[in-house]
């Protein structure tokens, strides 16, 4: 297990247990109607309705056995994704999960300029879009890797998004109160939550496993 990966998880136990309780409960009333998540606990409400229809088309996409792979995790896992996927709204039909990277460092990037120039309003706005970043084609399992599609994997994601996500957020409205010290003191966390996530799901870009 790498290092990242054992700073991330016990981080991840870094979150609050309120916090932990509040994405349960979210979690809980995101259970969606498709083969995959139950369909009898979903709810009516419009805002619950497209977020089914977005995950049914997440998995209409997949490949019979990810969705075999799928179908074979937790409801805990089930709900942890769901409640990540239900803090975005901006899903894509065309670009794939490298795309979505290079959109979060461009944006991160501009956080990182918006801090080091005393705009709040640069920093606000790119942390806000890092933090709801668009979602893939076919969403975020499909470019994973089968290997990483497993509780003990996936249950990473959540301290994750708590560490780029969670932060990114907490520079935003730093930023919007004037605050750019305080703004500044979270760029450390969410870098640091990226190259874990890395390290986890991803490696080196471009290392070929074929090479002497």
């Amino acid at each position: 297990m790498s290092s990242q990966y054992k700073n991330v998880h016990k981080s991840s136990s870094f979150a609050p247990i309120m916090k932990k309780a509040r994405r349960t409960l979210i979690a809980g009333s995101l259970i969606v109607g498709c083969t995959l998540f139950s369909s009898s606990a979903f709810s009516a409400d419009a805002g619950m309705e497209e977020l089914k229809k977005v995950l049914e088309g997440q998995i209409a996409l997949m490949k019979p056995e990810l969705q075999e792979k799928v179908k074979g995790l937790s409801m805990d896992t089930k709900m942890q994704l769901m409640a990540i996927l239900a803090m975005h709204n901006r899903n894509s039909d065309k670009v794939t999960m490298r795309q979505v990277m290079t959109e979060v460092l461009s944006d991160f990037q501009s956080v990182l300029s918006g801090v080091m120039t005393d705009n709040p309003e640069q920093a606000s706005d790119s942390a806000r879009r890092l933090a709801n970043h668009r979602i893939p084609v076919g969403g975020l399992l499909p470019y994973l890797g089968m290997e990483n599609i497993t509780d003990e994997r996936l249950a990473i994601l959540s301290g994750i998004n708590d560490s780029v996500e969670g932060n990114a957020l907490k520079l935003a409205a730093a930023a919007e109160a004037g605050d750019m010290k305080t703004a500044s003191t979270f760029i450390g966390p969410i870098s640091s939550g990226c190259v874990a996530c890395h390290a986890v799901f991803r490696g080196q870009p471009g290392v070929s496993d074929l090479l002497k």
